[in-house]
């Protein structure tokens, strides 16, 4: 009998959530996030989409409601999640989400495309999303759409799960380095969080196996980090810059009952109230709801509710 030929160093896995995602020591197999839909005008809400390349490594798709001619709407920012990994501002999941919630809440959105890891590792997704945010603020006069009908006075940052990582670390970073054209951040919207630490919170026992998958995402993702109290991933860590300093004046917090990461959330509007920033911060919580459960089910009531409450909050 011919003896078993030795395993490859390709079939080594160093890091697997499926059905998603499966990372080999030198290749990346992905099952989700990836496939791609046009830019279009959406026949059931009249949303309009269209895209723009930022760099070779950034781009971004826009999303303009119906609207009169010239007049503003607020502007969002948005970074999407998938665990630094997984997703693209070009999915299906993420088109059909913002071509609904772009008609609710009357928004012109900016939807924002950044290199994924492991081929490119955090903190590559944080410089693409500064590069994403300087254009915007630096293409108001020039881009249509934001000449036409972005309002600089109501700039929001936002995102779902690891895009809420990267929407608090570009608000730190406007604190730290402002932005072009004197232009602020006004509003903060947090979605499911991603932030880690070792110190144990309540909603780590949720689910054990994917508390500890996390914190090996993290590792992966981050190959230079010094663990889950890496100020990337802990806000609240010494060496993390303070949460006083968050470049805006509101935040808005969402968090699901069930979603192992909720009290990290929690904790992320807890701290900030107590650190002496001088803003608004709100919390919403959906209730028996995990992670992400409004881009699997997007028209639950709850999803619906949650959606309603970004919606106001961006819109006061």
């Amino acid at each position: 009998m011919a003896a078993a030929a030795a395993a490859s160093p390709d079939d080594e896995i160093v890091y697997e959530s499926m059905p998603c995602i499966r990372i080999y020591k030198n290749r990346v197999e992905r099952y989700f996030g990836s496939e791609f839909v046009a830019a279009s005008t959406d026949a059931a809400t009249g949303v309009a989409s269209k895209d723009v390349t930022i760099s070779p490594n950034v781009s971004a798709r826009l999303y303009l409601p119906r609207v009169e001619r010239n007049t503003k709407l607020p502007l969002l920012v948005y970074y999407h999640g998938g665990g630094f990994c997984l997703g693209s501002a070009f999915n299906p999941t993420f088109h059909a989400y913002f071509n609904g919630f772009a008609a609710l809440a009357n928004v012109l959105v900016v939807s924002v495309e950044y290199r994924l890891a492991p081929e490119h590792p955090v903190p590559a997704a944080y410089a693409d999303s500064w590069e994403a945010l300087a254009w915007v603020v630096s293409h108001a006069a020039s881009e249509p759409w934001l000449r036409g009908h972005a309002d600089f006075s109501r700039l929001y940052l936002g995102g779902e799960s690891a895009g809420s990582n990267i929407a608090h670390h570009m608000a730190m970073r406007v604190a730290a380095e402002g932005l072009a054209h004197g232009a602020e951040i006004r509003g903060l919207v947090m979605i499911h969080p991603y932030f880690l630490g070792t110190n144990k919170v309540p909603s780590d026992d949720l689910d054990p196996a994917m508390r500890e998958s996390l914190g090996s995402l993290w590792r992966v993702m981050c190959p230079g980090t010094t663990g889950e109290d890496d100020p990337l991933i802990n806000p609240f860590v010494d060496g993390a810059p303070g949460l006083d300093a968050l470049a805006c004046g509101r935040v808005l917090v969402c968090v699901g009952e069930v979603d192992v990461l909720r009290d990290r959330g929690r904790a992320y509007y807890d701290r900030l109230r107590a650190s002496g920033w001088r803003g608004e911060a709100e919390i919403w919580q959906a209730p028996d709801k995990g992670h992400t459960f409004h881009l699997i089910d997007p028209c639950c009531d709850e999803a619906v509710a949650q959606d309603k409450v970004i919606s106001d909050f961006l819109n006061r």
